[in-house]
């Protein structure tokens, strides 16, 4: 094996190591701060959103397409739709779109 791949590969086993490891070693106690537990408690949805939302536009290859079914999710969203009904509508609508 080739020596810099190998060096690579131990890098990026140790940086990926201390990330999971210094948390741990450094908040031993329970943390009582409401502002960070706020924090991380909705930090997995907001980086979801942040990984997801992107694709959206580029999904169907049609951005008009792709604004239409964003649009159609955000307005039922806003009125408490349930999400079964919401993530069918806007396919539903970039669909149509695609077809017209």
């Amino acid at each position: 094996m080739n020596r810099s791949i190998f060096f690579a590969i131990l890098i990026m086993a140790a940086v990926t190591y201390l990330i999971r490891m210094l948390p741990t070693v450094l908040l031993r106690k329970r943390l009582k701060n409401r502002y960070l537990l706020s924090l991380l408690a909705y930090l997995p949805y907001a980086v979801l959103g942040a990984l997801t939302f992107p694709a959206v536009f580029y999904s169907t290859g049609n951005l008009a397409a792709s604004v239409a079914g964003c649009a159609v999710a955000f307005g039922l969203a806003f009125f408490r739709v349930p999400m079964v009904v919401v993530s069918l509508a806007a396919t539903g609508t970039a669909f149509l779109m695609l077809l017209f």
